[in-house]
């Protein structure tokens, strides 16, 4: 009997030796596809190639498959190289905490085919705690799709794949990267909350369409400090239902400058407030600091705790500028009265020079005036010689201080 048992006992041992030694070489396999607490996932060990030519869209997304399924602090390494892909999708929520390090270029492919229809090429999706770093490019690739948006022209137009968007993405950094020559938007953000853009530099040509450089909609807590933007549409817009934000340090230009942008083109947009851009310089910008409304809007929608201080125009065209008319394509019913609100909006300490006569515009509607708009030491001077510098107010109320004699129109 007690030999059966030492023989039971051995069987038992040797079956779960097999069972755990089995359970280990399993894991080995595993580790390629899910991380436990804390990984790195450098893609060319996932078979991608850095050679500009080859599609790498499958080794990224197995990268983000693996961090994103791990748990703790999971890294996305892109080293040195030029790394060509398609499209990607980036969808959580993850299990920790993403970092994708940028050290090499990320070149978008130029075939419009391999996108979804309103697809984009980075499209992040209700992620948490995401970081993406480093001295690396987002290179768009797009010159050679420029010529195929008609957004400029036509007002329903099919609009090309934007480069980096992040749709409900919470507590989010984007810093030290260089976004490149996109199709359509740089960045968009959408219903993000506490988001950091840092150290970031946009770069397009002046003439590039609708290449906006950061955009946010339906957005708060948005803090883009230190950051050079230049590219061929608004250097930063912010869309309807968007509030606290804080833009610091900003060098925009070329572009269409800094705007609370667009209002109203849709039913049920929500109020803008709390926007605060301190510390900026605007360089041969179209416009400076911007306000605009659709002036048949669709939505009823307030504008409010608006303020700028420290802005430095050099040669701006437009520096500061409300505007209750905007129409493109001249769609717009022309005589339509907007129902934007626009309220309690600072303008302090704006220097510089304008590259027209008219350094303020402040467009309003009688149905709906600007109101609580404050000028405090608003010293903007036209850099030409054959006219006056000179503010143009329509239905505005408010005051000035300290401002040139020339634009204090109140």
């Amino acid at each position: 009997m007690a030999c059966t048992d030492n023989a039971m006992r051995a069987l038992f041992l040797l079956v779960l030796f097999c069972i755990v030694h089995g359970e280990k070489e399993e894991s080995k396999g595993i580790d390629a596809k899910a991380s436990g607490p804390g990984g790195s996932f450098d893609i060319t060990k996932l078979g991608a190639s850095g050679n500009g030519k080859t599609d790498n869209t499958k080794a990224v997304q197995e990268a983000w498959a693996s961090a994103c399924g791990g748990t703790g602090k999971q890294t996305i390494l892109i080293p040195k190289g030029d790394f060509l892909v398609g499209q990607l999708n980036f969808t959580g929520p993850c299990k920790g905490d993403v970092t994708i390090q940028v050290d090499g270029n990320l070149l978008a492919t130029m075939d419009l085919s391999q996108y979804k229809e309103h697809g984009n090429w980075i499209e992040i999706l209700r992620v948490d705690n995401l970081v993406i770093t480093g001295k690396g490019n987002l290179d768009r690739q797009g010159p050679a799709v420029w010529s195929k948006n008609s957004c400029t022209k036509k007002y329903d137009c099919k609009i090309l794949p934007n480069s980096l968007v992040m749709d409900f993405v919470n507590n989010g950094e984007v810093s030290g990267v260089t976004l490149l020559n996109s199709k359509f938007f740089h960045m968009n953000m959408y219903q993000c909350k506490n988001m950091l853009i840092k150290d970031v530099t946009v770069t397009a040509p002046g003439d590039s369409p609708n290449t906006d450089g950061i955009h946010m909609g339906d957005s708060s807590g948005i803090t883009i400090t230190n950051t050079v933007i230049g590219v061929g549409d608004d250097c930063i817009s912010i869309g309807p239902g968007t509030s606290k934000v804080n833009i610091t340090g900003v060098t925009c230009g070329p572009g269409h400058g800094i705007s609370i942008d667009s209002l109203g083109r849709y039913k049920d947009e929500k109020d803008v407030t709390d926007i605060n851009v301190k510390d900026c310089t605007l360089k041969k910008t179209m416009f400076g600091v911007r306000i605009k409304a659709y002036e048949d809007a669709a939505s009823v929608l307030t504008v409010s705790k608006i303020y700028y201080e420290n802005i430095k125009m050099e040669d701006s065209a437009n520096p500061i500028f409300i505007d209750l008319k905007y129409c493109p394509n001249k769609l717009c019913t022309a005589n339509g009265a907007s129902k934007v609100t626009i309220k309690d909006v600072t303008f302090k300490n704006i220097t510089g020079t304008s590259s027209t006569p008219e350094a303020v515009s402040l467009l309003c509607t009688a149905k709906v005036p600007c109101t609580g708009v404050t000028m405090d030491d608003v010293n903007v001077e036209y850099s030409g010689t054959n006219n006056k510098t000179m503010a143009i107010c329509t239905n505005a109320k408010g005051s000035t201080k300290g401002c040139l004699k020339e634009l204090a129109c109140f």
